[in-house]
């Protein structure tokens, strides 16, 4: 039989006993035991030189180390770290030449390593992201195609900071809304958009960043918000993180609400959001817009022709798909099995595209949630789609 871990010595004393007292050949015993003839012949010139202990494996650690940091040098180095806790090996490296120019400094990756090895380094949680967006921004070619959202940093006024959310369209600039709030909260935000599209109707397309409360690091990127814009017929879409410039219309006027009455923030709640009312009213209706051919924002926006209804529709889905909806634990029942999805999309109704035997192509509205694979058995493999695209 083969060798194994447990027992290796006796194992090896069996086989060397046995080939001397020739009760059988090497190759016999060898083949015998389930090793190479080479082996054999190892174990046995071992115990002849050594006896029994001579059979334990032997350490393969090298016994010189020709590239090892000195140990003055990793002295140094930790009393340095020691010294600027904060510090990384690129200025530990460059202090420590600075100061001690005799030692020969290792490579930066050495140093990290030797940081790591004596307990010096932290290793951070990794932060949960919200799902990169593929999905194409839609091109604004018209008014309410696309309606861009964000909240302007915050800034305190009257002991309290103010965080303005606003709305535009992104085809004429029309800013929609430009609301103080205390806060970047669902119920408040939401609250800001119900009236929007009271007053102006429905767009097409929200556009927003990967903050909350406009996306999660939910499957999909989804949050509640983004979840009540495709149940009102609005499909969200996302920038690439640390592209501001994909909203960049939006972050332009960002700029002019900033320089207007951001910066010095008024000194109380009432007079901070007059002044933002007064902005919203200057830029649609008297600042002429170079982009727009030095018209007004005001002049060139229509509201939308899609009205608010104020009441929450399940998606629809093309009669070949099998609709599905979601428990209150976030998942869904499929032969006699479940598949999760998560609580951000409890009680909603969820769409199974079938593409092959026992495969599914998930959706919630316009956003491909991921794969479904049916295993057997009541059982399911759900690879999500973290893009939230297909």
């Amino acid at each position: 039989m083969p060798w194994k871990e447990q027992q290796l010595v006796e194992i090896r004393e069996s086989f060397v006993r046995a080939f001397f007292s020739q009760r059988a050949s090497m190759a016999d015993l060898c083949r015998e035991y389930g090793i190479a003839r080479k082996t054999g012949y190892k174990w046995t010139q071992r115990f002849i030189d050594g006896g029994v202990p001579n059979l334990v494996d032997r350490s393969r650690a090298a016994h010189h180390h020709p590239s090892a940091v000195a140990p003055a040098t990793v002295e140094a180095l930790l009393a340095l770290r020691r010294r600027y806790p904060t510090w990384g090996p690129k200025k530990l490296e460059a202090l420590l030449r600075r100061e001690q120019p005799e030692l020969e400094v290792p490579a930066r990756s050495t140093i990290s390593a030797l940081l790591k090895r004596h307990g010096l380094v932290t290793e951070r949680t990794p932060r949960r992201r919200t799902p990169a967006s593929t999905q194409p921004l839609a091109a604004a070619t018209a008014p309410n195609v696309v309606w861009c959202t964000d909240f302007k940093g915050k800034f305190k006024v009257s002991r309290r900071y103010c965080h303005p959310l606003t709305i535009s369209d992104a085809s004429s600039r029309f800013l929609i809304r430009c609301e103080p709030l205390e806060g970047e909260r669902l119920e408040a935000s939401k609250r800001v958009f119900e009236a929007a599209f009271r007053e102006y109707g429905l767009p097409l397309r929200m556009r927003s960043d990967n903050g909350t409360p406009f996306a999660s690091t939910a499957i999909g990127g989804l949050s509640r918000l983004s979840v009540w814009w495709i149940k009102q017929g609005i499909t969200p879409e996302r920038i690439e993180p640390g592209h501001p410039e994909q909203n960049g219309r939006h972050e332009r006027m960002h700029r002019t609400l900033k320089a207007g009455v951001a910066s010095p923030p008024r000194s109380e709640w009432d007079e901070q959001k007059a002044a933002l009312d007064a902005f919203r009213l200057e830029f649609n209706e008297v600042r002429p817009h170079e982009a727009l051919a030095q018209r007004t924002p005001a002049s060139v926006y229509q509201p939308s022709a899609r009205r608010f209804t104020g009441h929450d529709v399940d998606p629809e889905y093309p009669d070949h798909f099998d609709v599905r909806r979601v428990r209150k634990n976030g998942s869904f029942y499929v032969s006699y099995g479940h598949v999760g999805v998560g609580t951000v999309l409890a009680y909603e109704c969820v769409g199974m595209e079938p593409i092959d035997d026992g495969c599914w192509h998930l959706w919630f509205g316009p956003i491909f949630l991921g794969h479904v694979r049916e295993l057997g058995r009541g059982r399911f493999d759900f690879t999500k789609n973290q893009a939230g695209r297909g």
